[in-house]
């Protein structure tokens, strides 16, 4: 069986399990690089719980550490505003002596620090769903946003007939998945449909409620505006929920990033006509597999890319599209 099709199997295994299980931000976790003198610990610090995305994520993570016999912790922020709350978690985490530490930085920048400690204590790093502005990371384990972004903007010029003004809401302006998701649909407008007026960029932090304000915004300024796209999961909800109140529904073309049970309802009721979605179950695994063989000095690739698939009213329900869907 190929690594696809195990992932995909294994998705469609996590999705029985409930996420009140996953409510908690940490899993315990041991104290030291091999607590019980046997299995080593590997800490993991994500850049949220709020979202479907990251609890599909963790139980990718608990699959890959039962299968290879080691413990994880699996926490992340409240929000993903919270940097600082992240910071202390991956202090909290460094201070239990890990065998190895694997990140989704919320802000590179910030992260330097601890990951100058850990390739002084020769910890090694594996970076997760962002990646880190760091060659402190063995390996990146995520998935290739800048194409994924570019795969949601072909799909909207040919949604628009290749001309029109657009606009979109970014969830991030300092994590690289943020960068990512916005350049790569800016970059694919620019060089394949000319006729295409970018009008404006918001920011928004991934929060559906500041989205939803950001967006009001923009379509207010721009009557003739003919699409928008949202860089994550809360930005395109928000687009839809601006588009339901104004009263718009089907004057505005809305394409996304990521799954969950809202954008799947749009998407099946037609408010939005499609997205992209990654396989976080995937990048879960794959992140502790990076981790495993790191602790044991195998070599690893530099970017393990986990892949990504266009999802619409038509294919939603495809096995091989469902099977990467984080409802």
């Amino acid at each position: 069986m190929d690594r696809r099709n195990f992932l995909a199997l294994g998705l469609a295994a996590a999705a029985t399990v409930s996420l009140a299980a996953c409510d908690t931000a940490a899993s315990s976790a041991p104290t030291s690089g091999a607590a019980d003198g046997k299995k080593p610990y590997i800490a993991i610090v994500s850049k949220g719980f709020q979202h479907q995305f990251w609890q599909s994520v963790k139980q990718g993570a608990e699959q890959a550490a039962k299968e290879f016999d080691v413990e994880i912790s699996f926490e992340g922020p409240d929000k993903e505003t919270n940097v600082q709350q992240q910071m202390d978690q991956l202090n909290n985490a460094m201070a239990k002596g890990p065998a190895a530490l694997a990140l989704a930085a919320l802000d590179s920048k910030a992260a330097e620090g601890v990951l100058q400690e850990a390739k002084a204590k020769n910890i090694p790093v594996i970076a997760f769903d962002s990646g880190v502005a760091s060659d402190i990371p063995l390996a990146t384990a995520s998935t290739d946003n800048k194409a994924a972004a570019a795969e949601a903007a072909k799909h909207m010029a040919a949604l628009i007939g290749n001309e029109g003004k657009i606009a979109i809401i970014g969830h991030s302006q300092t994590s690289t998945s943020g960068t990512d998701r916005r350049d790569g649909f800016v970059d694919w407008i620019k060089a394949n449909a000319p006729k295409i007026t970018i009008a404006d960029i918001q920011y928004a932090d991934g929060d559906q409620l500041k989205s939803t304000d950001a967006a009001k915004t923009i379509i207010a300024a721009n009557s003739d505006l003919k699409g928008m796209y949202g860089t994550n999961e809360g930005a395109a909800i928000g687009v839809v929920n601006a588009v339901q109140e104004l009263g718009i529904t089907g004057k505005l073309t809305v394409v996304g990033f990521d799954s969950g049970k809202a954008q799947m309802d749009a998407i099946k009721s037609g408010l939005m006509a499609g997205a992209v979605t990654q396989n976080p179950v995937g990048i879960g695994y794959e992140t502790v597999k990076a981790a495993v063989a790191a602790i044991k000095g195998t070599k690893v690739e530099k970017v393990i890319d986990t892949g990504f698939y266009w999802y619409d009213k038509k294919n939603i329900d495809d096995p091989k599209i469902a099977s990467n869907l984080y409802a």
